[in-house]
């Protein structure tokens, strides 16, 4: 049986990458690594971009230049790149229930309901969202 999709959010995308696996359930963990073997794992790219704007910031020090950070850690096997469709665009601004303002967390919930796809997160405002049912959420 083919593993079910998976988005993942920055913070997780990062600490995969990373080799920060500790941060992360080795429930979580194992299944994403079965998503990965199967292909079924996304990023948004507004990851790309809060990731870049983080390592700006000198919030995240990564080890080599983001662009190339970047650059590397999505030709890894099994990931790929979601882009920020129209769609995603709409959908952002119409999420159902009560979520923040924050816009990359509303692109990344977005992204997660037009794909069909679940979020991984450790963000305890998407879990609760998560937990109104708009939204599939793997507590990473």
């Amino acid at each position: 049986m083919a593993s079910e999709q998976l988005l993942l959010d920055t913070h997780c995308w990062l600490w995969i990458q990373l080799g920060l696996t500790q941060r992360l359930s080795r429930a979580s963990l194992a299944v994403i690594r079965n998503a990965e073997s199967d292909g079924n794992v996304r990023v948004s790219v507004i990851s790309i971009w809060e990731l870049a704007m983080l390592e700006k910031r000198g919030r995240v020090a990564l080890p080599m230049n983001v662009r190339t950070w970047v650059e590397q850690a999505l030709s890894k096997p099994g990931i790929a790149v979601s882009p920020l469709t129209p769609e995603i665009a709409i959908e952002s601004v119409h999420l159902p229930g009560d979520l923040h303002g924050d816009p990359a967390d509303r692109i990344l919930v977005a992204t997660a309901r037009v794909l069909g796809a679940t979020l991984v997160t450790k963000d305890a405002q998407l879990i609760r969202y998560s937990r109104q049912r708009h939204v599939r959420a793997l507590e990473a």
